[in-house]
C-alpha cells in the first residue's frame, strides 16, 4: 500500500459525506453540542436545517435526543468533542443507546490529544477503553479522509450503536480516493516478516513511517490498519502473531484498555507471542500540538522505530 504525499481532514470528509447522504435520505440527522464549527457542520446546517438539531453545551441531552430520534425511525449522528462524549455522556450512551438498542452513531471529534494546548481536560485518552466495554457499541478510528468517507457511508447503512473517534487537524493520506473499508476487517498496508505493527487512527501513518525506518535497519515490519477496534479483527491478529512472531501496537490512547489491551486479550490464550504496546503513559499528558506530543512520547515514526528496534534487540 502506497502512502500519498497529500493530506486531508477527517472532519471535513465526514461532514461532506454525511451531507451527500442526507440529501438523499431525510431520516439522517446531525446533532451538535454548540460544536458545529469544531465538527465543520456549517454547510450541513445551511442546506438541511430541518435535519439538524442544535443542543447547546449539553452532551448528555444530545445523546438522549438522538436516542429519541432513533426510536422514531431516524438515523441520528451525534457530533461533539470526544473528550466530553466519552466522559459526561457515558450513562446515556450505556442506557439510552446501547441497552435500548438504538441506531445512534456517536462521532467524537478532536479525539486523543488533538485538542493540543487545551490540555488534560480536553484530552480523550480513555475513550476506546470505555466504549469497547459497553455491549452494543461498535468502535471505529478512521486514519485519513478517504477512509472516513467510506466509513461514514458504511455507518449510515448499518443499524445499531457506534462510536467513531477522529482527530482535529489535517492528516497524511494513507489511501487513494476509494479506501477499502469493511467493519471488523483490518487492512494490510505493508508486508514484513520480522514483526507486525498494528495501528489505528492517526497512528497508522506513524506506523508506516516507523516500518520504513526499520526497513533501513534490515528489520522487516508488516503493518495492519486496525480501523475497527470493536468488532476486532481477531483472525488477522492471530495470523500476524503466527506469521511474524512479534506484535507491536501503536495508539493515541492510554496504554490501558485500548488497542494494545485488545490485542493482548486475543493472543494471550490462543497465540502467545511477545507484544510491545506503544501508547500514552499513565500520567497527565503534556499539552501541545499533536506532532509535539507524539514526538515527546516516542509515538512518531522516528521515536517508534527506535523503541521497536531496541525491543527487538533485547
Amino acid at each position: 500500500m502506497r502512502i500519498t504525499a497529500s493530506v486531508g481532514d477527517c472532519r471535513v470528509a465526514f461532514t461532506q459525506t454525511l451531507l451527500e447522504l442526507a440529501r438523499e435520505d431525510a431520516s439522517i440527522y446531525a446533532l451538535a453540542s454548540d460544536s458545529r464549527g469544531s465538527v465543520t457542520l456549517g454547510n450541513f446546517t445551511k442546506e438541511l436545517p430541518g435535519q439538524f438539531v442544535e443542543i447547546g453545551i449539553a452532551e448528555q441531552n444530545e445523546i438522549g435526543v438522538a436516542a429519541g430520534l432513533a426510536a422514531m425511525g431516524k438515523k441520528p449522528f451525534v457530533c461533539a468533542p470526544a473528550s466530553f462524549l466519552s466522559a459526561r455522556s457515558l450513562e446515556q450512551i450505556k442506557v439510552d443507546v446501547a441497552y435500548s438498542r438504538q441506531n445512534v452513531k456517536i462521532v467524537g471529534v478532536s479525539g486523543g490529544i488533538s485538542y493540543g494546548a487545551l490540555g488534560y481536560t480536553h484530552h480523550s485518552t480513555h475513550d476506546l477503553a470505555v466504549m469497547r466495554a459497553i455491549a452494543g457499541i461498535e468502535v471505529y478510528l478512521p486514519c485519513d479522509a478517504a477512509q472516513t468517507r467510506a466509513m461514514t457511508r458504511s455507518l449510515a447503512s448499518r443499524a445499531g450503536g457506534a462510536y467513531v473517534r477522529m482527530g482535529r487537524g489535517m492528516v497524511p493520506d494513507i489511501y487513494q480516493k476509494e479506501a477499502p473499508f469493511e467493519p471488523g476487517k483490518s487492512n494490510l498496508l505493508r508486508n514484513g516478516g520480522d514483526l507486525t505493527i498494528i495501528a489505528a487512527g492517526e497512528m497508522v501513518y506513524h506506523a508506516m513511517e516507523a516500518a520504513k525506518r526499520l526497513g533501513e535497519d534490515n528489520i522487516s515490519a508488516c503493518v495492519l490498519d486496525m480501523h475497527t477496534i470493536k468488532p476486532l479483527d481477531e483472525a488477522a491478529i492471530l495470523k500476524a502473531a503466527a506469521r511474524t512472531g512479534r506484535l507491536v501496537t501503536m495508539e493515541e490512547h492510554s496504554r490501558y484498555g485500548g488497542l494494545g489491551g485488545a490485542a493482548a486479550e486475543v493472543i494471550c490464550g490462543a497465540q502467545p507471542v511477545p507484544l510491545l504496546i506503544l501508547a500514552l503513559p499513565d500520567e497527565d499528558i503534556i499539552p501541545g500540538k499533536s506532532a509535539e506530543v507524539f514526538a515527546y512520547y516516542g509515538l512518531d515514526g522516528a521515536g517508534a522505530s527506535q523503541r521497536i528496534a531496541a525491543w527487538m534487540n533485547q
